[in-house]
């Protein structure tokens, strides 16, 4: 089955942005003029026939009055986050069943279209299907890598998490915690042999703090 519904991340604290999120919630911080989650949809909108739902915590009246008009569906987390596997259970009932994407919105893209990737590279038997982006290919993000691509797929250096993935959810309802991170459904994956990792060809730059909006603006330049 191929993924339909898509689920952005957007709940945050609205503290790594400093002083940029003193009045405003990270997703709305601008890049080349636009703002974060503006540079997210234009990779989500040409692929992504399903819904689209995005999580709000920080300043969520401003993101709501953002995305008015735009078919994305909003879901809040009060009063506290649920990290993104709790995120993600939360939003399944508009998700609707079956395999979905999920993506970050805080971060820019140089190159193909990440979302249309993942979905050629999708087959049957694959409980998750990560993109990953070797780290000379990371902007702002210093990291080794968390994923080796084997097979197996293994924890460790080689290729950087870049948010983007499919996953089935049906294991979301065998976690007992209220908040927890996507790590504990990826575990059982992993020893079934049924996460995968591709890499990203293109550039791809972590805006999760502010010297990422230079670095995404000289990165987005490149890619004109």
């Amino acid at each position: 089955m191929m993924p339909r519904g898509l689920m952005l991340f957007a709940a945050g604290f609205g503290t790594r942005m400093g002083a940029l999120t003193a009045d405003r919630p990270k997703p709305l911080v601008e890049v080349a003029g636009r703002a974060l989650i503006d540079h997210a949809l234009d990779v989500i909108k040409p692929v992504v026939s399903g819904p689209i739902v995005t999580n709000l915590h920080y300043r969520p009246d401003q993101l709501d009055a953002h995305l008015a008009g735009t078919g994305v569906r909003t879901i809040r987390e009060t009063p506290k986050i649920l990290d993104t596997g709790g995120g993600l259970r939360h939003a399944l009932p508009l998700l609707g069943n079956g395999p979905v994407w999920t993506m970050n919105s805080d971060a820019v893209w140089g190159g193909v279209n990440p979302l249309r990737l993942l979905q050629e590279h999708w087959r049957e038997g694959m409980e998750s299907l990560l993109l990953g982006v070797p780290p000379e290919k990371a902007i702002g993000h210093d990291s080794p890598g968390d994923f080796t691509p084997g097979p197996p797929v293994a924890r460790g250096p080689g290729l950087i998490y870049t948010g983007a993935q499919i996953i089935r959810t049906e294991g979301l309802a065998d976690i007992p915690d209220t908040t927890f991170s996507l790590n504990k459904l990826w575990d059982g994956m992993l020893e079934r042999g049924t996460l995968h990792v591709i890499p990203y060809p293109g550039e791809w730059c972590d805006v999760g703090h502010p010297a990422g909006i230079a670095l995404a603006e000289e990165m987005l330049a490149r890619h004109v």
